[in-house]
């Protein structure tokens, strides 16, 4: 069975010409979204990948309509392949039930991998580069000096992580990275053996 699949951006966006094309394909199931190719959870590819069985082929006017990167279109077809399933683009051309279309598929997924390689490898020397020019790479630390040393006070008042995280406008989650529990345990007693209260 032919089981179609025709894609829009947004609710304004018109699908009249793909589901045309899709019928005159001789589509006898239509699914439809109107939703972005980057979103994860559209509905009407789902519905039409659970309606695919062994020997169905999804049918699509243009190979974009499935997914905006090549890897998510390898990945998908790679998918649809496991299960047996073929898959057609009306305007590409391609068809991986027939030999052209399985290669086709084999050249994009070849070059997907390559653009992987290469998106490691440029963040690999930036990284580098960095490092030699005293960076470091990654997301900045909401952890200033600052907060570390007002969590070091708050915790040696006597407050507990929960009550620092919020206060100094961090996760509790980084706040441990910053002062690991042996560290607050250290803060904590030498709290009490102190006779004087330390401020923020």
């Amino acid at each position: 069975m032919l089981i179609g699949y025709a894609r829009v951006s947004t609710p304004e966006q018109d699908l009249t010409l793909q589901l045309d094309a899709l019928r005159e394909a001789g589509c006898e199931r239509l699914f439809s979204d109107k939703a972005s190719g980057a979103r994860a959870d559209r509905a009407g590819l789902a519905e039409a990948l659970s309606h695919a069985r062994i020997g169905d082929i999804l049918v699509v006017w243009k190979l974009d309509r499935l997914g905006r990167t090549m890897k998510g279109l390898v990945d998908l077809a790679a998918t649809l392949v496991d299960r047996g399933v073929g898959l057609r683009s009306i305007t590409d051309g391609i068809d991986t039930a027939g030999t052209a279309g399985k290669l086709v598929f084999h050249i994009m997924a070849a070059m997907a991998e390559m653009e992987r390689d290469l998106v490691r490898e440029r963040t690999t020397a930036a990284l580098i580069v960095a490092r030699r020019e005293g960076r470091i790479g990654g997301r900045k630390t909401v952890m200033t000096p600052r907060r570390i040393q007002a969590a070091r006070n708050l915790l040696a008042s006597g407050m507990s992580a929960r009550e620092i995280a919020p206060t100094i406008g961090v996760s509790i989650a980084t706040l441990y990275r910053h002062l690991p529990a042996a560290a607050q345990e250290t803060i904590s007693a030498e709290a009490q053996e102190s006779p004087h209260m330390p401020t923020v």
